[in-house]
Formats: structure tokens, C-alpha cells, sequence
């Protein structure tokens, strides 16, 4: 992999403490400065598309996400989501062409101490250099067909469709 592009549409990975009355508000993506950390071996182009939570993603925000995805010549596209709209999100891309796209977010903010922000990360990036074309989430160690995966809340973790 030579290029990696990354989208970040917000979710509760980038989720930082807004105020007194416990409130949590989309921040800063978080996969930028984590990616320079870990000194990675390729280069990467990163956009902001939205700061939004998932639970309040619109179809007009698919849609820009649908548009950016499209708007990329990288091959390699990875998308920081809210996992809650993740899998709608999935299905919006699934139609693109001649790419390889994972969603990856996390289940926990990446500013708690214990987080999932990072193994998901870099789950997704260790899946996306060997996938065919095509649209996958990367959540909970394991890689999913963005067709063919579910969140199940009750358990707080996805797992494959049945």
C-alpha cells in the first residue's frame, strides 16, 4: 500500500469531555496524531468530512460521505464512523467501484485511558492492505463484509449477520 486515505466523520472515537454536567462532545480526530506516533511506513492524506455522532447522521450526511469517498484517488480509504451508523453508512458505499473501504470506530472515546480506538485502528490498517475491493468495518478484532455485520448493542460489540 503506498497511499492511505483517511475520512473522519466523527463518532464517539474522537469523543472528547465538553463540561461539568458530564457531557461528551465530537473533538479533534484522534487517528492523525496516532498514526504519526506510530510512525507508519506509508503515506497518508487525511480529511475532516463532519464532526458528527452517529445516533444524529442524516441520509444529507451519507451523502457527503458517499461524495468524499468518490472525491479520493487513493485506492485505500479508511473511515473514522460513530459505530451506531456504521453499518447504514456501509450500505451507502457499497456500490463504489475499484476500492478498498473500511469503517472502524470505537466503542469507548480514544481520550479514555482504556479505549478500543487503537486496536480497531490498527486492525483496520493491517486489514486493509490484504482486502479485495469493496466496503468492510473493522470493529472488535475481527473484519466484517459491510453487508453482512451487525451491532449488537446488548452484547457492545458487532458481530456477523446469521
Amino acid at each position: 500500500m503506498d497511499e492511505l486515505a483517511i475520512l473522519t466523520t466523527g463518532g464517539t472515537i474522537d469523543k472528547v469531555y465538553f463540561d461539568a454536567e458530564s457531557e461528551f462532545q465530537v473533538g479533534h480526530p484522534v487517528i492523525e496524531d496516532l498514526l504519526q506516533r506510530m510512525n507508519v511506513g506509508f503515506t497518508v492524506s487525511m480529511r475532516q468530512v463532519m464532526r458528527v455522532d452517529s445516533l444524529d447522521m442524516t441520509d444529507e450526511h451519507r451523502k457527503v460521505i458517499q461524495q468524499a469517498v468518490l472525491d479520493v484517488n487513493a485506492e485505500h480509504i479508511l473511515i473514522t464512523h460513530g459505530t451506531d451508523g456504521m453499518v447504514e453508512t456501509a450500505s451507502w458505499l457499497a456500490n463504489i467501484k475499484d476500492k478498498k473501504i473500511i469503517l472502524t470506530g470505537a466503542l469507548q472515546p480514544a481520550a479514555f485511558a482504556e479505549n478500543d480506538a487503537v486496536f480497531n485502528i490498527g486492525c483496520a490498517i493491517g486489514a486493509i492492505q490484504s482486502i479485495s475491493d469493496g466496503v468492510y468495518i473493522a470493529m472488535n478484532g475481527q473484519i466484517f463484509k459491510g453487508d453482512a455485520v451487525v451491532k449488537n448493542r446488548s452484547k457492545n460489540r458487532f458481530q456477523a449477520l446469521i
